[in-house]
């Protein structure tokens, strides 16, 4: 199967309600997804390399499959050999076409994004946009940095929303940017651009974000320099041009999606669950080491090193969860986290304070308010001060409620784990969004042992 030019998004026509019920003990040993992010920069930098390089373990959600098919509309020849395996025939640094339609990216911010940077250092007019979620999101945040290195946005949705028109030009400014909050979808995009600027392009945040672009660039041999810069921040400066050479990547299993089947081993009794061949990098176990904080029986198992990032089995026990203190500089690690970090708070005895949680409020919902929504409906109290979020746990949550999941995946299936071990089941209003970066999700929660169940 290659990919094309043209995605529709691919989502349910109609939403596709679902509901969780009180389970048995958990057990099992699952292999979750391949890690979204480093899929999508897969592909990416495979386009922009010379020659072929090889994939294994590719997520092959909507989110990632939207980003093959906008690096096939750019130029690269992008193929499936078979399940997760996937080969690039790259075009090199500046060798992108204009593609003949807008590139979609569905429900992706990342895959938006990040291909805005690599779009940028190409002499090039590509249209960006997405699916009702991602024209709500904010970009204006990618285009200020972009615009700085001589990037031309030329025609864009009000306050700089999708569907956005760019157009490269001929010879990039390299820059030295400090971005304004964490995100390392700024700085992958700044990066990325960088590649097609002569000199150095420089990226500051007081914060460090996720560094898988930096580990990329470097396995396919770009030259960079990655240094601290105060007290939790790193600077990273690029040098530009060079020629990124193909090199075969293993896509570890995504934490993210791990910390599903994670949550819900710790909060049914009796449960004891392993999971494969989970990266844990340092800039993405903020919810490890937040749940074992509380208490959480969490083993890490053959740790070692795959394609670059370090994995281990996780093999996750019932536990008795406690209340802790999470700090800010903690949300950088475990961003997409915290809805289903709210679902163990929710079990656990006492105060849970979740600090510094503006990032949630633009990501697929505007997640802060969604999760608050979501234990209401499950009579869990809770209170939102600022960007932080409190919630008071008892042991037990009633449930009974149906949550609206926004199009968002991760409330989806942060409140399906809830509902296992609720006094009443609780219930979603759309699952079809899981489709984006746990297609499986289901039937592999379904073979540990999960009551869920889908209406037809």
């Amino acid at each position: 199967m290659s990919a094309t030019a043209s995605s529709s998004g691919g989502h349910a026509a109609s939403p596709s309600p679902a509901a969780a019920s009180s389970s048995g003990p958990l057990a099992g040993t699952v292999t979750v997804p391949g890690d979204k992010s480093v899929s999508h920069r897969a592909l990416i930098f495979g386009a922009l390399a010379i020659g072929e390089t090889r994939i294994s373990g590719l997520l092959e959600g909507e989110d990632v499959l939207n980003t093959a098919k906008a690096c096939a509309a750019l130029g690269a020849r992008v193929e499936r050999l078979g399940a997760g395996e996937w080969r690039v025939e790259g075009v090199g640094i500046g060798g992108l076409r204009a593609p003949a339609a807008p590139l979609d990216f569905g429900n992706s911010g990342t895959g938006a994004r990040l291909m805005m940077g690599m779009v940028a250092g190409n002499p090039i007019e590509a249209t960006f946009d997405g699916d009702a979620s991602l024209r709500r999101r904010p970009m204006r945040r990618i285009l200020d940095p972009l615009e700085k290195m001589g990037v031309s946005v030329e025609e864009a949705a009000e306050g700089g929303r999708l569907p956005i028109r760019l157009k490269g030009p001929r010879d990039l400014i390299p820059i030295t940017y400090e971005s304004p909050v964490a995100s390392a979808q700024i700085k992958s995009a700044v990066l990325l651009a960088g590649l097609g600027a002569p000199g150095e392009t420089t990226l500051i945040e007081k914060e460090a974000s996720r560094d898988h672009t930096e580990r990329m660039l470097a396995h396919f041999g770009a030259e960079l320099r990655v240094e601290s810069h105060g007290a939790h921040g790193r600077k990273v400066t690029l040098k530009g041009r060079p020629e990124l050479k193909p090199t075969p990547i293993h896509v570890p299993a995504d934490p993210s999606s791990a910390a599903f089947p994670l949550v819900a081993a710790l909060i049914v009794p009796g449960s004891d669950v392993t999971i494969k061949g989970v990266m844990i990098n340092p800039l993405r176990t903020g919810l490890f080491k937040t749940l074992k904080e509380m208490g959480a029986s969490i083993e890490l198992l053959g740790e070692r090193v795959e394609g670059g990032e370090s994995v281990a089995d996780l093999r996750v026990r019932h536990s008795a969860l406690t209340g802790v203190d999470v700090p800010a500089e903690r949300a950088p690690s475990m961003i997409d986290e915290y809805p289903v970090l709210a679902v163990a708070a929710a079990f656990a005895r006492g105060t849970t304070r979740m600090r510094g949680l503006s990032e949630l409020r633009v990501k697929e919902s505007d997640r802060l308010a969604a999760v608050a929504a979501g234990l209401a409906q499950a009579g869990v109290t809770y209170a939102i001060e600022g960007d932080d979020l409190i919630v008071e746990g008892t042991g037990t949550v009633a449930g009974g409620g149906t949550v609206a999941t926004h199009m968002d995946h991760r409330i989806a299936m942060s409140f399906l784990v809830m509902g296992l071990a609720t006094g009443k089941p609780m219930k979603i209003d759309d699952i079809s969004f899981v489709a984006t970066s746990f297609p499986a999700f289901v039937p592999l929660m379904r073979g540990l042992g999960a009551a869920i169940e889908v209406a037809s």
